[in-house]
């Protein structure tokens, strides 16, 4: 089932800026692995501006990990969000099934990543583990790069902007089984 996609256009001047840039770089058709490459230089300045994401997108939820939508672009060709870790909480194992940069907000973000899988059902290969603190950037995914696990790394709770080559809140993505490899479909929502 195909979810309609909702755009959201922010209202915070910086992230509506940044989203036209966006815009304009997936506009010029560049490769994923360019694309990212461009992504990473702008949301690295973006988060250098010292812009201020409202108290209401930067709340951690006691239940679970939250995304708020910051932009979502009308055709779904892209979406930012503003995702929040509280405390001892962190993702399953998983996929995004499209290109994603991330940049730390605050906070400290752990992320483990695992080789994808070339079958079905095969245990999963840890890759390396990696913390990243306020202010760094990383390409998080491609689409032949796929695979990993993101956590609250710290005495606070990690807020991170995420940017999707999708609608990643429409997206069906795979979530894993490390230890036996098993795939399960799921689609985040997006917090409102």
């Amino acid at each position: 089932m195909t979810r309609e996609i909702v755009p959201v256009q922010s209202d915070i001047p910086e992230v509506a800026e940044f989203a036209a840039t966006v815009r304009a770089l997936i506009d010029q058709g560049l490769d994923e692995q360019a694309l990212t490459a461009a992504v990473h230089g702008e949301l690295t300045a973006l988060l250098r501006s010292g812009f201020e994401i409202p108290e209401l997108l930067r709340r951690p939820d006691p239940e679970r990990y939250v995304m708020y939508p910051l932009h979502v672009a009308a055709d779904g060709a892209f979406s930012i969000a503003s995702a929040v870790w509280d405390v001892g909480q962190g993702t399953p194992v998983h996929g995004h099934e499209t290109w994603g940069v991330v940049g730390i907000y605050s906070g400290v973000e752990v992320e483990t990543r695992f080789h994808k899988p070339a079958a079905p059902d095969v245990p999963l290969v840890a890759d390396g583990t990696d913390s990243w603190a306020a202010g760094e950037v990383t390409v998080c995914c491609t689409t032949d790069d796929d695979v990993h696990q993101v956590s609250c790394g710290g005495a606070e709770p990690v807020i991170g902007i995420h940017v999707y080559g999708a609608d990643i809140g429409t997206l069906p993505r795979r979530s894993y089984d490390p230890e036996t490899g098993a795939v399960h479909w799921f689609t985040s929502t997006w917090a409102r």
